[in-house]
């Protein structure tokens, strides 16, 4: 096994990547009122574009700002075209060599009703909302084909038409999806919405190096989530997700990022947590299947976080085979996975990769997945790392003692 693959190049699409390592994208709430980076914003990505990642995700920015699940959330609309077009030309003016791509979302069921409209496919409890006609879905349509149009516009290398989480286009693709209609009960409708944006975002977009991609979740985990046997049971069944993935690669896209659950309801299938870091051998299987079934795409996985330098929770393993580098480099080599992605580990220490490559691994901030970065996010506060950074920190003990004074005026 050699280990030095994570370091190599590698081809995605008709681009090519500097290295296997991946910066996923993760969402962090400080935009401006009108979803425009801020000061916050180019701070966090100027670090990231010194990180030394070969691609590296601008996060879940929303295709429109009246359904949203994040009060200060960055948009792509045509409002914002200015604003990004000058973020990523001060980015690409920081590093050129990563592949800078845009996720592009949007929340449906996951829309924070207090500041947004919260919509859904078909109501699902405790997340109802709106329920959305087919002519608001084929709007919903042109919002992310105009999104993808500003994003290349601007300077983006490709998006990332985010499949996953729980979000509005993993809603449509549930089997718990039974609706009437042309976007509901069939396979066929179920799959309908991301297949024919997808071909429109191709024909509009006429660019053959702007890459197109997608982040899928393999599994939910709930009964009638995406990777189950039917609308009432919680039996995983990759059947769906990997003919979904094959779909995606025939219409154009060159590279599937590989994940599960839905933060909202299945956590820790998402980003295991420190007291079940086993799950993290879950998502390898599924990476190996996609990376079974798929011709060109590039496949990206995720949750190699928690492995850190070897001091994690894993048990059975000699610690020297049991750390990030050694996975990242072993499944590569195994052909589980094209490229590694991280998550919470870049909020940490956003130059991880850098230091990797040049042996600083003393002076790596390692990610002690204690999750108050999603506690912030949570809490609709600006996010980062309060365990390494003060400004998150002081920020994340203000909205504690907040609460804490609002449950006192209350009891």
């Amino acid at each position: 096994m050699s280990m030095n693959v994570l370091f190599d190049p590698i081809k995605v699409g008709n681009r090519t990547a500097p290295n296997r390592f991946v910066y996923q994208s993760m969402e962090c709430n400080d935009a401006d009122e009108n979803g425009n980076p801020t000061e916050k914003t180019y701070k966090r990505y100027e670090e990231l574009m010194r990180g030394g990642a070969g691609i590296i995700f601008l996060e879940a920015i929303t295709v429109t700002y009246e359904s949203r699940g994040r009060s200060n959330q960055l948009s792509i609309i045509p409002r914002n075209l200015k604003a990004l077009r000058n973020f990523v030309e001060e980015m690409k003016g920081i590093n050129d060599k990563p592949l800078f791509i845009f996720q592009i979302t949007h929340s449906g069921e996951l829309s924070e009703p207090v500041f947004s409209r919260r919509v859904t496919v078909k109501s699902l409890p405790g997340y109802e909302g709106d329920i959305l006609t087919d002519r608001e879905i084929d709007k919903i349509s042109d919002m992310f084909v105009s999104s993808a149009e500003i994003a290349h516009d601007v300077g983006a290398d490709g998006i990332d038409f985010k499949q996953c989480h729980g979000y509005l286009c993993g809603q449509l693709l549930r089997p718990y999806n039974t609706r009437k209609g042309r976007y509901g009960g069939s396979w066929e409708n179920r799959t309908r919405f991301t297949y024919e944006t997808l071909e429109r975002m191709r024909q509009e977009i006429e660019d053959p190096n702007f890459l197109f991609g997608a982040k899928v979740t393999m599994y939910e985990g709930f009964p009638g989530g995406f990777g189950t046997a039917g609308p009432e049971t919680a039996i995983p069944d990759l059947t769906e997700p990997l003919d979904f993935v094959k779909g995606l690669e025939e219409r154009g896209v060159s590279f599937i990022n590989v994940s599960a659950g839905n933060p909202s309801i299945t956590l820790q299938l998402s980003q295991p947590d420190v007291r079940l870091p086993e799950i993290t051998y879950l998502h390898h299987g599924w990476q190996k299947a996609v990376k079974n079934v798929v011709e060109n795409a590039t496949v990206i996985g995720g949750t190699y976080s928690i492995f850190r330098d070897g001091k994690n929770p894993f048990l059975v393993r000699k610690k020297e085979e049991n750390t990030l580098l050694y996975w990242g480099n072993k499944n590569i080599s195994d052909k589980v996975v094209d490229m590694i992605a991280l998550g919470r580990q870049i909020l940490a220490d956003g130059k991880i990769v850098a230091k990797l490559s040049t042996g600083e691994y003393e002076q790596i901030k390692w990610c002690t997945c204690c999750d108050q970065c999603l506690e912030l996010l949570i809490r609709q506060k600006p996010v980062g790392c309060p365990v390494y950074d003060k400004e998150y920190r002081d920020i994340l003990k203000k909205a504690r003692k907040e609460e804490g004074s609002l449950k006192g005026k209350h009891t």
